[in-house]
């Protein structure tokens, strides 16, 4: 195993900006709440809960060691995404389990006054490449309900390959929801796989083209 922990991830967008995967720090408090805020009724249809779970946010102090702590003991990699300084949304890695499976899950959102710029579909390519050629795991999950264009879409320019449907995969919204699940194994980014060179890679030729 090759986790590590902090760790930033950086990419330079077609445009020169820096995107960059890091933890959540401690002078992120007043941003983070603000993106949180105004974010709300946004996030509210496809943010997952516990059945009963009322949505009570930690405090962010509470948050940001929970995230720490996790990510230290190799169970999460909770990065929020940050462009040319400014946080813009969340990327993490989820449900991490060792062993004979090295496996995980990924999930992300956005602020709403940052779609459309590709940020998620470069977040995700770095996330996906970290886990599968540094940081020891093996495959990446993507599960995305049928009604998340959004979601879909980033995945699909990517490429990432889909595996069928997972029925009741998560509880959202109060009721067990289907998800299309889509998933990278490590084969995938060796040569002859269908990103081979990581996805970061893939997305750089493609803009150099």
């Amino acid at each position: 195993m090759s986790w590590r922990w902090p760790v930033t991830l950086t990419a330079t967008l077609p445009d020169g900006r820096e995107l960059r995967l890091r933890p959540l720090e401690r002078s992120d408090r007043a941003a983070w709440e603000a993106l949180r805020s105004r974010n709300a009724a946004w996030l509210e249809p496809w943010e997952s809960r516990a059945p009963g779970e009322r949505p009570t946010p930690l405090p962010f102090g509470k948050l940001r060691r929970g995230y720490d702590r996790g990510a230290r003991l190799g169970a999460v990699l909770p990065f929020v995404i940050d462009v040319d300084g400014r946080l813009v949304g969340v990327m993490h890695l989820f449900d991490v389990l060792w062993g004979a499976r090295r496996t995980a899950s990924a999930g992300y959102w956005l602020d709403e006054q940052a779609t459309g710029h590709g940020y998620a579909t470069w977040a995700l390519a770095l996330l996906v490449d970290h886990a599968l050629l540094e940081a020891g795991l093996h495959r990446v999950e993507i599960g995305i309900r049928p009604e998340n264009t959004a979601s879909l879409a980033v995945v699909a320019r990517l490429g990432v390959p889909e595996e069928g449907v997972g029925r009741g995969l998560m509880h959202v919204q109060g009721a067990w929801r289907d998800h299309r699940c889509f998933a990278v194994v490590a084969e995938d980014l060796a040569p002859g796989g269908c990103a081979a060179g990581g996805f970061v890679e893939r997305l750089r030729r493609r803009h150099t083209t």
